[in-house]
């Protein structure tokens, strides 16, 4: 059975990492562990991030969504094109669509809607891209073209999180990812911005806390980082990134105790996720 990278991953459903990392702490997925603790995702865990994603974005419950999906996972074939399948919210059941029919995956809010034979491996899919030349009327179809553009142009790809941002202020997930692309175009200013303003407008999430650490650690501002991963580890202990990165800076601003305390609490997560 093949078995797909975070790099695969970010390219083939064009979802970030911060994204990914939050879906498998949700508890979608749970991937296998290979070579340096990294994560390996099945063709099934493919099509559940992506339906997770859909869902989320949705705002469908997270426990339905989890219910959903674990039903959806095992009517998955091991292998299928991926181009093959859409995922898209548009009914009160989550369902899938075969050549015979459709079957409910369970009561819920939101339809699943693919069409073809999954179980032949033949699924043509209704692809929900952006158009290039139709301007999009709201915050969801912002964020779609936003997340198209990443790959092939960070700039557009920006522009996009800003409006859809203008659109539905709420929405927390597009300002981790317009900080994440400002920060990784230099834009550290811009990105700082970002990330306190949907601190002020959103909460103190721990993801958001997290990148803005990352964000302030690369601009020299090392108490200032140290701050914001403890405010994020208070918010979710689990997060191991902010474990590792935390140790490493304990080490820099000589903190040793705290260096090896933060250490060694990345060490038991990551053995617990590869066991």
């Amino acid at each position: 059975m093949h078995q797909y990278g975070v790099r695969d991953v970010e390219k083939l459903l064009h979802l970030p990492r911060s994204t990914i990392r939050a879906l498998i702490a949700a508890g979608f997925v749970s991937p296998a562990r290979g070579p340096g603790k990294s994560w390996l995702f099945s063709f099934q865990d493919l099509i559940v991030l992506r339906t997770a994603q859909a869902l989320a974005t949705a705002k469908v419950p997270a426990k339905r969504i989890t219910r959903s999906l674990k039903k959806l996972r095992r009517q998955l074939p091991e292998t299928m094109p991926l181009s093959g399948l859409s995922i898209g919210a548009v009914g009160k059941h989550v369902v899938v669509k075969d050549g015979t029919g459709q079957r409910q995956v369970e009561s819920g809010q939101y339809l699943l809607a693919f069409e073809g034979d999954p179980a032949a491996g033949s699924v043509s899919v209704i692809e929900r891209t952006p158009s290039a030349t139709a301007a999009p009327v709201d915050a969801e179809d912002w964020v779609e073209k936003g997340a198209a553009l990443e790959q092939e142009d960070a700039n557009a790809a920006i522009k996009a999180y800003e409006k859809a941002v203008s659109a539905d202020p709420a929405r927390l997930d597009v300002r981790i990812n317009l900080g994440r692309l400002l920060h990784e175009a230099r834009r550290f200013a811009q990105a700082e911005r970002v990330y306190r303003e949907a601190l002020e407008a959103c909460g103190s999430d721990p993801l958001l806390l997290y990148n803005l650490g990352v964000l302030l650690e690369d601009l020299d501002r090392n108490l200032e980082a140290m701050e914001a991963y403890q405010a994020a580890l208070h918010g979710d202990p689990g997060l191991a990134d902010c474990h590792y990165n935390l140790a490493l800076l304990c080490e820099k601003l000589k903190k040793p105790k705290e260096a090896i305390r933060h250490l060694a609490q990345y060490r038991r997560l990551m053995g617990s996720h590869s066991g």
